[in-house]
């Protein structure tokens, strides 16, 4: 289940969404959540689901492999689902025992949620499948650097993010082995009550700050031991050039922006 998390993590590729520029694909990113939002009937989330499944196809990101960023989540979705199932009203009523409320309003938002929620798992793990963390910083660093004028520490900024989502398959891995040995030990962690299982993770999650400590000390020590400094000065090996591919691929999300806007009525 801990390995089934993709966000954070990079599959090298050379498609062209791979190809295409980190600032570009944040900001359609951000564009494609906003939409999510704005969307606010099945005919919208037509549009979404075939601009979604092109990305997919063209990134050559195996299907599989994006889906099962959703199974961590799984649990959540269903509970959100749920709880706008019995706790929004209808004009129409499908099943009632007590506080449970099964209208037709109900199980019509529960259907948005879910979708929103899919797909926005999908859409932050397609940016990082096909985004390199060094990549990713400098558009940050560079979608941020107007904000410099305010004394906005952009590149540090950026560097923090990138970081944050780059040690997030790292620390899914520690836990992972913490897990596994703790278990080894006859650690039960699937067993008994909600709080049982609470006072069971202790042992996993005080290694695991540690760990997490210890990692970054050594990264700090590595950045220092090698005189990096960011900010001001620093130079770039790989400079960033918008292509012919982001002007397609930023038509094409304009596009999806129209038609969504048309599909509200």
């Amino acid at each position: 289940m801990i390995k089934d998390i993709t966000v954070g993590q990079y599959l090298p590729g050379d498609s062209f969404v791979h190809k295409m520029d980190p600032r570009i694909k944040i900001l359609i990113s951000f564009v494609y959540m906003i939409v999510l939002f704005i969307v606010n009937n099945f005919t919208g989330y037509i549009y979404i689901t075939a601009f979604t499944i092109i990305s997919i196809l063209i990134s050559q990101i195996p299907l599989k492999y994006i889906l099962k960023g959703i199974r961590p989540l799984l649990w959540i979705i269903i509970f959100t689902a749920v709880l706008n199932i019995i706790l929004t009203p209808g004009d129409k009523v499908y099943f009632q025992k007590g506080f449970i409320i099964i209208t037709d309003k109900g199980l019509y938002l529960a259907a948005f949620m879910v979708l929103r929620l899919v797909f926005l798992i999908i859409g932050t793990s397609l940016l990082t499948l096909t985004t390199s963390p060094i990549d990713l910083t400098d558009g940050i660093e560079s979608l941020l650097s107007p904000f410099k004028r305010f004394h906005l520490p952009a590149h540090e900024l950026a560097m923090m993010m990138t970081i944050a989502l780059r040690f997030i398959p790292t620390l899914l891995d520690e836990t992972d082995r913490i897990m596994k040995a703790q278990m080894a030990r006859g650690a039960d962690f699937e067993s008994g009550n909600l709080i049982n299982r609470a006072k069971n993770l202790i042992p996993i999650l005080v290694p695991l700050f540690i760990s997490a400590f210890k990692r970054a000390d050594e990264l700090a020590v590595a950045m220092e031991a090698r005189c990096y400094r960011g900010g001001e000065g620093r130079t770039r090996l790989k400079q960033l050039k918008i292509t012919r591919v982001d002007y397609i691929a930023s038509a094409v999300t304009a596009a999806l922006v129209v038609v969504s806007v048309i599909s509200r009525g």
